[in-house]
């Protein structure tokens, strides 16, 4: 997945009205404004009622599922070997958001302030902050690349990170 690719998916999205964050890998990069590292795939969340919208859009794009784990998340993947991992996001008025989580009564918790700006290419992209980003890295054995994730960021904004 090049930084092409995240802005051609970000403009096709939003072309058909649907508002997606960057997570995961990319969403670091977003932050940090540069890309560090060679991405396998795009984590976006999405709104959860914008679904059949996002879904559309891909799947004119040519976009495919291949792995369905609703309501937590779910795969699409594209002819050309880019691959989405999509999280559906259920919004309160107060602007912040829950995630269906594999422990039934446990969501994953987003507050109003985790969705934030940063940038790919030099372009101004919706990711989640920095704080998300480290609370979603916990609990779970770190890969390299989330290893190196939470050290660009500690490096980057001076915070303390797991592992």
């Amino acid at each position: 997945m090049t930084a092409d690719d995240v802005l051609e998916i970000l403009a096709l999205l939003g072309g058909a009205g649907a508002r997606v964050w960057i997570a995961g890998g990319w969403g670091v990069d977003a932050l940090l404004g540069r890309q560090t590292r060679e991405h396998r795939d795009l984590d976006l969340l999405h709104r959860q009622e914008q679904e059949p919208t996002v879904l559309a859009a891909l799947a004119a794009a040519g976009f495919v599922q291949t792995v369905d784990w609703r309501p937590v998340r779910f795969v699409l993947a594209d002819g050309h070997g880019r691959e989405l991992d999509l999280h559906p996001l259920a919004f309160a008025a107060d602007g912040s958001a829950t995630q269906a989580s594999p422990d039934p009564g446990q969501p994953f918790a987003y507050p109003a302030s985790c969705f934030v700006t940063g940038t790919v290419r030099g372009t101004a992209v919706p990711c989640l902050s920095v704080e998300q980003q480290v609370h979603f890295h916990q609990g779970y054995d770190p890969r390299p690349c989330d290893r190196e994730d939470m050290a660009q960021l500690r490096r980057a904004f001076g915070v303390a990170t797991h592992f």
